[in-house]
C-alpha cells in the first residue's frame, strides 16, 4: 500500500482522497442547498482535511492546529467565503444523538486545547452555549461548525463520512456589511426547503438564538441543553 506524508506530518493513506471526494461530491450536486459552500468550494476557499474517528481523540492537536493556522491565515488576508472541513474515517453508524455526543466531545477537547495555548476568545461573542451571542473560538477567531454524518434526516446534513465544517464569523460580518448576507440566507432557506421538501426548524439568525442548537443538525426542542463546557467552567 501507498503511503504518503502531507505537510502536517501526518501519514496520508489512499484512504483520505475518497474522503475528501464524498464531500465533494455531496457539495457538487447541483441541488445542494450552500451557495456559500459552492462559493468556497469554486474559489479555493475550502480547505478539506481527513482525520481517523470522530470518537476518538487521536487527530485532536492535528485538527486545533489546523484552525489555528486557519485563524491567522485570515488575519493575514481576510477577504472572501472560506471553510476549512475535517472528514472522518468513521464510525459511520452512529445515529443523530450519537453524532451529536461525539461532535460536541470533540469540540470540548479542541476548545481545551486552544485554552491550554493561550488562545484569547474571539471578541464581541459569548463562551456561554446558551446565549444568543454564543460561539466557538479558536486561534482568537469566532466560528460556527455545521456537523454532517450519513444518518442525519435533513438531506443537506447527510455526508458519506463524519463532517465538521468550520466557518469563520466574521466572513458573515462581511457579508452583512456588504448588503449580502440577507440575500444569500434567502437563497440557502429556499432551495434547502427546495432540496428537502419541507423548511429546516432549526435555522436562526445569529443574535436570535443560541447558533449551538444548529451544529449537529439533529431537531431539539426549547429544553435542549448543550454539551459544551465553557473555558470558563474549566477553571
Amino acid at each position: 500500500m501507498k503511503q504518503e506524508t502531507n505537510d502536517s506530518g501526518r501519514l496520508t493513506l489512499p484512504g483520505d482522497r475518497s474522503l475528501r471526494q464524498g464531500l465533494l461530491d455531496l457539495i457538487g450536486r447541483r441541488r445542494f442547498p450552500c451557495v456559500g459552500a459552492k462559493s468556497a468550494l469554486a474559489k479555493g476557499g475550502l480547505r478539506i482535511e481527513t482525520a481517523a474517528c470522530l470518537t476518538s481523540s487521536q487527530d485532536d492537536a492535528r485538527i486545533h492546529d489546523r484552525l489555528a493556522r486557519w485563524s491567522r491565515a485570515w488575519r493575514k488576508d481576510a477577504d472572501g467565503l472560506r471553510s476549512i472541513a475535517f472528514v472522518f474515517a468513521g464510525p459511520r453508524t452512529l445515529d443523530e444523538t450519537g453524532f451529536e455526543v461525539a461532535l460536541w466531545e470533540r469540540i470540548n477537547a479542541l476548545t481545551a486545547i486552544d485554552t491550554g495555548c493561550g488562545y484569547p476568545r474571539a471578541s464581541g461573542f459569548s463562551e456561554d452555549p446558551r446565549s444568543p451571542d454564543f460561539a466557538l473560538s479558536f486561534g482568537g477567531q469566532a466560528y460556527f461548525a455545521v456537523g454532517l454524518h450519513p444518518r442525519a434526516s435533513r438531506r443537506a446534513r447527510r455526508s458519506p463520512s463524519p463532517t465538521i465544517v468550520f466557518n469563520l464569523h466574521d466572513q458573515f460580518s462581511q457579508l452583512r456589511m456588504a448588503g449580502q448576507y440577507e440575500r444569500m440566507r434567502a437563497v440557502i432557506l429556499a432551495r434547502d426547503t427546495a432540496f428537502d421538501g419541507r423548511p429546516n426548524p432549526m435555522i436562526a439568525r445569529h443574535g436570535e438564538t443560541s447558533e449551538a442548537r444548529q451544529y449537529s443538525g439533529r431537531e431539539v426542542g426549547e429544553d435542549w441543553q448543550c454539551p459544551f463546557t465553557s473555558p470558563g467552567d474549566r477553571r
